[in-house]
């Protein structure tokens, strides 16, 4: 079974005005100012704990809140947590072409598994995924790969291509021996070059071709 599994943040979506909107509405409840959508931008990667995690250090709040401002900010997530989010270009397109050929598809996610449903269903791209992993799917998260071993392992897969756009994503893919995809356009922080990867792409268009050869070199 060809099986492709996709990261979320950056990679399908383009979610971070929405993640931005939810952090800087929980600074509002502690009257401090709110940070700029580049500097909560590169906070995005390793789940929402560490995002808060590193808006309070910005803003110099005592570490002993983190557990009480991470629920907080997930609440306001929750309530918009799609409002200002937008598929990449071309991405909808290739998940069509990907579901025509008989592929099955995968989302493994450092965002908690609830809203990163709810984002799917509300963009109506849901139908095309039969398993999603999110960040508090199991006691790890990426880089980790138990979680993108475990979104494979339940989609039946035989040959796996999975498709990010981070450092963290491209250290999965590696500690969890699994061609990676690197989609250029989303949250990286590193050089290119920096990264192990099979094929890099920065437009979804591009990304069909990319698997066609991935699965047909496992296949010679």
């Amino acid at each position: 079974m060809k099986a492709i599994v996709f990261d979320l943040d950056g990679t399908l979506i383009d979610s971070a005005p929405d993640i931005h909107q939810a952090a800087n509405r929980m600074l509002a409840t502690l009257n401090l100012e709110p940070l700029d959508l580049a500097t909560i931008t590169s906070f995005i990667g390793n789940g929402l704990p560490k995002l808060v995690e590193r808006v309070m250090r910005t803003r110099n709040i005592n570490e002993g809140r983190h557990a009480e401002l991470t629920q907080v900010t997930l609440d306001f997530y929750n309530q918009a947590s799609s409002d200002l989010t937008v598929p990449y270009p071309n991405m909808v397109a290739a998940l069509e072409a990907f579901a025509e050929a008989g592929y099955v598809m995968g989302v493994c996610t450092n965002k908690p598994v609830a809203p990163a449903i709810d984002i799917l269903e509300a963009l109506d791209m849901m139908k095309f995924f039969k398993v999603v992993i999110g960040g508090d799917s199991l006691p790890v998260k990426k880089p980790d790969p138990a979680p993108l071993q475990k979104c494979f392992d339940d989609l039946g897969a035989t040959e796996r291509l999975y498709v990010g756009d981070s450092e963290v994503d491209a250290a999965t893919a590696d500690r969890a021996g699994i061609d990676f995809a690197l989609f250029t356009e989303g949250y990286r922080k590193v050089p290119v070059e920096e990264l192990p990867y099979l094929s890099k792409f920065d437009d979804f268009a591009a990304l069909p071709g990319i698997a066609e050869d991935a699965f047909r070199a496992v296949t010679a």
